[in-house]
C-alpha cells in the first residue's frame, strides 16, 4: 500500500505534536514553580516547538519536493527519448538527412540561449524543433518525398503540415506550449508565408529563432529534389533573405555565431 506524501507529512507532524505536548506538559507541572515561571517557561515551550516543527516540516517537504523533481526529470527524459525516436522514424521515411532533426534541434537551442532564452522557455523550444515537422506524419509519400516539383494542389496539401502538427501537439498537455516552431516556422517576416501570414514580430520567437536553423540546414544539405549548396552560397542566402523571409537581427545573430552554432549542429560541441 502506498502513503500518499500530504498524508505522511500530516501524520508524522500530529504525532510529534500530541508526544511533545504530552510528555512536555508533565516535565513542567513535575517542577515546583510560581505561575509566573510557569507560564514564563509555557511561552518558551510553545516557541521552540515552533521552531523544530517549522524545521521538521521543511525538512519533509523539501524530501518530498525533491523526490518530485527525480521522477518529473525521469518522465521528461522519457517522454524525450520516445519523441527522439519516433522523429529519427520520422527522418527515415521523408528520407531527410541522417540526423536531420536532431541538428536543427541542438542549433535552434543553441541560438535560443544566445538571445536570453532559458528555462521552460528553452525546453519548449527544443521540443518544438525536433517535432517541427511532426504534421508530415499526415501526408502521403507521393507528395512528401517527391523528387520533382509539387503541382499547385500537392502545394496545397504539403502547406497543411503546419496546422496538423499542431492539432497532434494539441492533444498532449505537455507539448502544447511547444506549438510554436510546428505550427508558426514556415511564416516569413514580410508577411508572405503560410499557415496565417504573420509578419515581423507578430511571429512567435521561437519560431523565427528555427526558421532561420531551418534554412541554413535544408540547403546545407542533399535532399530528394536537390543537392546540397556549397556553404558561401548558404550563408549569402541568408543574407539576402534577412528582411524578406527572415528576421534580420537573428539572421545577424546567427551568423556571428556561425561556427560554434555549425559545430553544435554537427555534433561537435554540446549545445549547453
Amino acid at each position: 500500500m502506498t502513503v500518499k506524501p500530504q498524508f505522511r507529512i500530516v501524520a508524522i507532524y500530529v504525532v510529534v505534536a500530541l508526544l511533545w505536548v504530552f510528555f512536555s506538559d508533565r516535565l513542567l507541572l513535575s517542577f515546583e514553580m510560581d505561575t509566573r515561571t510557569l507560564s514564563l517557561l509555557h511561552t518558551i515551550k510553545g516557541c521552540f516547538y515552533v521552531v523544530v516543527t517549522g524545521a521538521l516540516l521543511y525538512w519533509l517537504i523539501g524530501r518530498d519536493v525533491r523526490r518530485m523533481d527525480r521522477l518529473n526529470h525521469l518522465l521528461l527524459t522519457g517522454n524525450e527519448q520516445s519523441l527522439r525516436a519516433l522523429v529519427s522514424a520520422m527522418d527515415v521515411r521523408h528520407k531527410e538527412t541522417r540526423d536531420h532533426s536532431e541538428r536543427v534541434m541542438r542549433m535552434t537551442v543553441a541560438l535560443a540561449r544566445r538571445v536570453g532564452l532559458e528555462g521552460d522557455a528553452l525546453r519548449h523550444v527544443r521540443f518544438g524543433a525536433l517535432l517541427h515537422d511532426i504534421g508530415k506524419l499526415a501526408l502521403p509519400d507521393a507528395v512528401l518525398i517527391k523528387p520533382g516539383p509539387l503541382t499547385p494542389e500537392e502545394t496545397l496539401l504539403m502547406r497543411r503540415h503546419p496546422a496538423l502538427g499542431r492539432d497532434l501537439l494539441m492533444r498532449t498537455a505537455f507539448l502544447r506550449p511547444a506549438i510554436d516552431i510546428p505550427f508558426a516556422h514556415h511564416e516569413r517576416w514580410d508577411g508572405t508565408g503560410y499557415p496565417r501570414g504573420l509578419r515581423g514580430e507578430d511571429i512567435p520567437l521561437a519560431a523565427r529563432l528555427f526558421s532561420v536553423v531551418d534554412v541554413w540546414d535544408a540547403l546545407s544539405f542533399p535532399r530528394v529534389y536537390k543537392p546540397a549548396w556549397p556553404e558561401l552560397e548558404v550563408i549569402e542566402y541568408l543574407r539576402d533573405a534577412a528582411g524578406g523571409q527572415l528576421d534580420p537581427s537573428i539572421v545577424a545573430l546567427f551568423l556571428e555565431h556561425y561556427d560554434e552554432l555549425k559545430d553544435i549542429g554537427l555534433g561537435q560541441l554540446s549545445p549547453d
